[in-house]
């Protein structure tokens, strides 16, 4: 049965699913637009796991900064669990590459460094994303946007293993220590994931070729079998390679990557930062993606002082005059202009009833 309603959000239409549930796009009663997601029951039937949801739930209200989507409102007890985030309008970044081909050099190194920004709001709280890929980035009308950051800590290995529809992209972004199953991870989780989501940007392939579920953890988990760096530009093979390292502790940390990346950037390009950040959101940007609400959802309620006043016609007779007559030698005379006094008295008649 389809939804039409989730506390209190209109649903209009899917977005998406994966391995958490399905997303989709909805209005709320005041017209906000946001991307709703419905947590599989399944998710949410395992000992602590709802007590989980609510504690990263509640971190992210505390996430914030312009290169993230805001949480917008959550039910964590209800059936079914949910949670409301912005809607950013924009395709993805896997969408983007798939019909545009890969980024410059200078636009996908200002991209990271935009993203590296979000990301240091989300570590900022304690959080990690933990699922950072091309399909999690959403190349908005100011440039690209985080979503679905700090919940895949609620699917387990064996999720991404068995289920279907859950290994669509996320596996080929993920470090050997999430590979390994190791729950204490750090934020060089989540440089990992960068730099293998920019060899995409930049290249339009992943980091191992494509190939069954196991054989691709088994060869990520390898410390001897490296990335697939071909295709990526000089100015940038140093830094990935190092953020992709075997090694968490190896990574470097999230200002060098920044700084790094904005160097490159600006290098590469002549421009300043104002100046790339514009150019990001102008070529990537995709305006015909917008979802927008829909009609029928929309009453709005006319403020009645902008509605025009309508006299009553009078039932009094009006009695019969006789017809001047008019001397067709004898110019007429110019009417006097009195149209400021019928609107004078229209307008006292429309306040005052008894006139």
């Amino acid at each position: 049965m389809a939804l039409q309603k989730v506390g209190g959000y209109e649903v209009v239409r899917p977005l998406g699913s994966g391995g958490m549930g399905t997303v989709y796009f909805a209005v709320s009663p005041t017209a906000d637009r946001v991307a709703l997601k419905v947590i599989k029951r399944e998710l949410l039937e395992a000992p602590t796991m709802r007590e989980r949801f609510a504690a990263e739930v509640e971190s992210l209200k505390l996430v914030f900064g312009s290169r993230v989507a805001r949480l917008e409102d959550a039910d964590t007890t209800g059936d079914p669990a949910w949670l409301a985030v912005e809607y950013v309008p924009g395709a993805t970044l896997r969408q983007h590459v798939d019909a545009r081909g890969p980024l410059s050099l200078s636009m996908a190194a200002m991209v990271g460094a935009m993203l590296a920004d979000g990301l240091a709001k989300v570590h900022q709280v304690g959080l990690l994303h933990r699922d950072l890929k091309p399909q999690n980035i959403i190349l908005g009308p100011d440039g690209p946007k985080l979503i679905d950051f700090g919940l895949a800590v609620l699917i387990d290995r064996d999720h991404y293993l068995t289920e279907a529809g859950a290994l669509v992209g996320t596996p080929a972004y993920m470090s050997p220590e999430q590979v390994r199953g190791e729950r204490e991870l750090t934020p060089a989780v989540d440089i990992y994931g960068l730099a293998a989501t920019l060899v995409f940007a930049l290249t339009g392939h992943g980091l191992y070729p494509p190939t069954n579920s196991w054989n691709l953890l088994l060869r990520i988990t390898e410390p001897t079998d490296l990335p697939d760096l071909s295709g990526v530009p000089d100015e940038l093979v140093q830094l990935l390679g190092a953020m992709l390292a075997h090694d968490p502790t190896a990574r470097p940390g999230l200002d060098d990557v920044r700084a790094r990346l904005l160097a490159v950037a600006s290098a590469s390009s002549g421009k300043t930062a104002l100046d790339l950040r514009q150019e990001v959101a102008a070529l990537t940007y995709n305006g015909e993606t917008e979802l927008l609400v829909p009609p029928d959802l929309v009453d709005p309620t006319q403020d009645p002082e902008d509605l025009p006043v309508v006299a009553e016609e009078s039932t009094a007779e009006v009695p019969e005059t006789t017809p001047t007559k008019v001397d067709p030698e004898r110019p007429a005379s110019p009417r006097p202009d009195v149209t400021w006094l019928v609107d004078k008295i229209r307008r006292q008649y429309a306040r005052r009833s008894t006139l």
